[in-house]
């Protein structure tokens, strides 16, 4: 089809009005299809119910090196899970604490820390002036809530093929005290599905900030979730890079298995250095005597090690890989060549971006849920919920079965399609206005 960008005024309203009429009847099948949140579906979580299974009643709760599990201790979480979630995150075992089941509340607990406490004697940040923080754009909306949550200036940083623009990164940091951190998800990214280069990695392990309480939030979310056996991205591992670099201390890595095996029943986990992780210990002393345990062997005991856990991620893959191979055959089908739209093509993680004609996102998605489609909100990408050109859109294939993603793919490409004539028209209209 002829690019909606070289059409006329003539033509465009033509197939507006068939994409209408298209419309028109996807409404009156008043469908409900939610891809709003990049949460797995039950297939996935099958996946992990046998392990309920691995211990009963009349199991032995009692760890290798004699700890009951049952009972108080373990600070920093038993050695087995450390050891597994070390291979998981490519860290030596004793730079590892488990935590909870969450590590958007590590992450928050840690900012929570640090806003009262500070950063290694450093002055808490509640008693500055001001502080802000990196975000890259687009980037994880819980991730800009926690900010936003602490009064913390978010500063918008453009995303590169690459990862964040180093550059920029560099110059702001080392010049700006007030710049406390920078949030990152540097492998398959939310939403763009970017893992961050070699070059980008070191640059990170290389910064100097004039803040010396300054952090990296390193949230390696998606470090197993790939789509391909063979065709994969890799990522260098950022503490041994920042040691090499001489500086130890610039990261908290987060990690969890909360889409490995229950998003609500994981194990969290932070890697860090051995004076980050002293820091840490310092209010987690107070703040529990250990956690689930149980929780952590069960997790052990039904992965046995790194190789069952990788063995289970094939099974993950094989279940959503072809959800992202529909998103992105529909998206090439209905709007290639179209000229109002691109969208990623990731090997791995929870999400596709789609970034539509500047000034329609918010339409698109909008319209989307009047024909039953519901989406992530568009501007979610962006810190405050506000993007400037109104066009990144997350798309979340994982939770929907196959055939309901098809079909509310197919109702957002028609409102893509819709949205991006009536921009054009209004577009024209004003030109020959001018004229």
């Amino acid at each position: 089809m002829k690019p909606y960008t070289e059409m006329t005024a003539d033509e465009l309203r033509g197939e507006l009005l068939e994409l209408k009429t298209q419309y028109k009847k996807v409404q009156a099948l008043g469908m409900q299809l939610d891809m709003s949140r990049g949460k797995p579906c039950q297939e996935q979580l099958d996946l992990s119910m046998c392990m309920m299974d691995v211990m009963n009643s009349a199991s032995d709760l009692t760890c290798e090196d004699g700890t009951d599990c049952r009972n108080y201790g373990q600070l920093t979480g038993i050695q087995e899970a450390r050891e597994l979630l070390g291979d998981m995150m490519e860290n030596n075992p004793k730079d590892i604490i488990i935590y909870g089941n969450s590590s958007l509340n590590v992450m928050f607990d840690t900012i929570s820390r640090v806003w009262t406490h500070g950063v290694m004697g450093n002055t808490p940040w509640c008693q500055l002036p001001e502080v802000k923080f990196l975000c890259p754009v687009p980037g994880y909306d819980r991730h800009f809530s926690i900010t936003e949550y602490f009064g913390i200036k978010m500063i918008p940083v453009p995303m590169t093929p690459t990862g964040p623009d180093m550059d920029i990164v560099e110059k702001l940091v080392s010049e700006d005290e007030t710049i406390k951190g920078i949030w990152c998800v540097p492998k398959y990214s939310n939403p763009q599905g970017i893992s961050y280069s070699d070059e980008t990695v070191r640059r990170f392990a290389r910064l100097e900030p004039a803040a010396p309480d300054f952090r990296i939030f390193w949230d390696n979310a998606y470090g197993m979730h790939h789509l391909y056996d063979h065709h994969q991205d890799h990522l260098i591992e950022i503490l041994a890079e920042c040691k090499r670099a001489g500086n130890p201390d610039l990261v908290y890595k987060f990690a969890s298995t909360s889409k490995i095996t229950f998003p609500g029943s994981g194990i969290a986990a932070i890697a860090t250095s051995p004076n980050n992780m002293e820091d840490f210990l310092t209010y987690l002393r107070h703040q529990t005597i250990g956690h689930d345990k149980v929780n952590q062997l069960r997790h052990v005991r039904f992965f046995k090690d790194i190789h069952g856990m990788v063995e289970h991620m094939r099974k993950h893959a094989d279940i959503i890989r072809p959800k992202f191979e529909a998103v992105e055959q529909i998206l090439k089908d209905d709007l290639e060549g179209l000229g109002i739209g691109q969208w990623t093509c990731p090997l791995g993680g929870y999400f596709i971006l789609f970034d539509s004609m500047p000034g329609c996102a918010k339409d698109i998605v909008a319209r989307a849920k009047k024909a039953g489609v519901t989406m992530t909100g568009a501007g979610a990408t962006w810190p405050y919920g506000n993007d400037p050109h109104d066009s990144n859109i997350r798309i979340a294939p994982t939770y929907p079965c196959l055939s309901d993603l098809e079909t509310a793919m197919k109702i957002f490409t028609l409102c893509v399609r819709i949205s991006s004539i009536k921009k054009l028209l209004e577009e024209k209209h004003n030109v020959e206005a001018e004229v």
